[in-house]
């Protein structure tokens, strides 16, 4: 006879964790009970066995929550595992997902997140999960993506689920967001991390030496062609080629690399015979392709064929909770061996919290960096921070608005939508007309600029 309620097991250390799940499931109708150990939770699975488990990764018992999804996925393969963690990072997410667990979701965590998540997993539970793969050794994860927020949590699941695939995959985001450390965790976690990872930057090549670099040239192609050379498409055979800045590439050299896409060989500079290829291809761009196509400045046929899987990389501004994780990582890249990382005082690290960061993580290791390099005192105060960031204002601000200016946003107690209006048509102004940096200050794409615009009946 088949239960009426689904049974759900929490497990946490944390007491206060698991009455608090326990309520919110048992108002949604489960059958709700928790363990404070992953001992405990085997044991009990042995006579009461749950529909789902919504796990703790990190608790203070000899079973771990990674422990404990080994366990169950090998004696109850059947049963999801949903992990939960306050402390998230690639690592933990790859070897999550490759383990075999059904999601993971970090803390503070919402609840609609975790009830939605439980209901995806009561209607998958019926269904055993494919065949497993031994995860990677944590020496080999590491990859300088830092972050716990819930937009770099998907990124990480993103990576696992995409790693072991051929597919050509499109990094999307801001300068110095870390589009090339996403492509090397695709590359390193995946059956090609043993053969080559060769990047380019697209836009830092005069196109007849990039075509060159890209597919290789044969003796006397042109002037100074010596001896034949192998492109990078060869060099990184069976490997992984990432192609940054794609969106600096001319109309003819994209028509080929779309025949490389497509065909999956290449035609070297002054040959006569194509050579297979086998890489797998990782495009990044941090301007928005779309965009392009629409302005016939990008060939939509070659966006379509790099955008079969797309992974867009938010700003730094747009996820300040990991701002204090990435100080800490950067401090201890950056403190020479055998010395103390210096100590980041509160103050400073407010600053650095609101701060705009246009820049991204790039402009932050930097400032970081720069910190050490100067400090002497072994505490690293606001006034080893450079003069813009401790201004902490928006370039617009430096024209000597006062905050009087914005009350006419607010005049009359207008809609949501005048709003928006009135604060588009404020940052335009301030911006000089400048739609790039608006669509940057505002934290928008170019594109939902123009869209704004239009419905607001605005012209530029």
């Amino acid at each position: 006879m088949s239960r009426e309620l689904p049974r759900i097991m929490i497990v946490d250390d944390d007491a206060v964790t698991c009455e608090l799940l326990c309520e919110v499931f048992q108002r949604q109708g489960f059958d709700v009970h928790f363990e404070q150990s992953g001992d405990a939770a085997l044991s009990v699975m042995m006579t009461h066995h749950p529909d789902v488990i919504v796990s703790d990764i990190r608790m203070k018992t000899r079973l771990d929550g990674l422990t404990l999804l080994d366990h169950v996925r090998h004696q109850y393969p059947e049963t999801p595992v949903v992990l939960m963690t306050a402390f998230g990072s690639i690592e933990t997410a790859i070897r999550a997902v490759k383990q075999g667990a059904f999601d993971y979701i970090s803390k503070p965590f919402k609840m609609d997140t975790v009830i939605s998540t439980v209901r995806r997993a009561l209607i998958t539970q019926s269904t055993p999960s494919s065949g497993m793969r031994d995860d990677a050794d944590d020496n080999e994860l590491t990859s300088g993506l830092i972050g716990r927020d819930p937009g770099m949590l998907e990124i990480y699941k993103m990576i696992a689920c995409v790693s072991d695939a051929r597919a050509p995959v499109l990094v999307t985001g801001e300068s110095g967001t870390g589009k090339e450390l996403i492509a090397r965790a695709i590359h390193s976690n995946g059956p090609r991390h043993d053969k080559p990872f060769v990047a380019i930057n697209c836009g830092a090549l005069a196109e007849s030496l990039l075509e060159s670099e890209l597919f290789g040239h044969v003796k006397g192609a042109f002037t100074g062609a010596i001896a034949s050379k192998r492109g990078i498409f060869e060099l990184a055979e069976g490997g992984t080629v990432f192609l940054d800045e794609i969106s600096e590439t001319s109309p003819a050299l994209q028509v080929k690399l779309l025949r490389v896409l497509q065909q999956r060989e290449v035609l070297p500079v002054g040959g006569n015979s194509t050579v297979e290829v086998r890489a797998r291809v990782i495009a990044a761009s941090n301007r928005d392709l779309e965009d392009l196509c629409d302005q016939a400045a990008f060939r939509r046929d070659l966006f379509y064929r790099l955008n079969v899987i797309n992974i867009h990389v938010p700003p730094l501004r747009e996820r300040r909770d990991d701002i204090p994780l990435l100080v800490t990582y950067l401090l201890r890249k950056h403190t020479p061996k055998g010395q103390t990382s210096p100590v980041v005082e509160d103050s400073t690290l407010d600053i650095l919290n609101s701060y705009p960061w246009p820049g991204n993580v790039r402009e932050l290791e930097n400032i970081i960096e720069r910190a050490i390099t100067l400090n002497r005192n072994g505490r690293i105060t606001p006034d080893d921070l450079p003069a813009r960031v401790r201004s902490n204002r928006l370039e617009v601000t430096s024209t000597d608005h006062k905050g009087d200016d914005l009350a006419p946003l607010f005049l009359g107690m207008p809609s949501l939508d005048e709003v928006e209006r009135r604060y588009l048509l404020y940052v335009l102004e301030s911006t000089g007309g400048n739609r790039s940096r608006a669509a940057e200050i505002i934290g928008i794409s170019r594109r939902t600029i123009y869209r704004m615009a239009a419905r607001f009946g605005i012209e530029f």
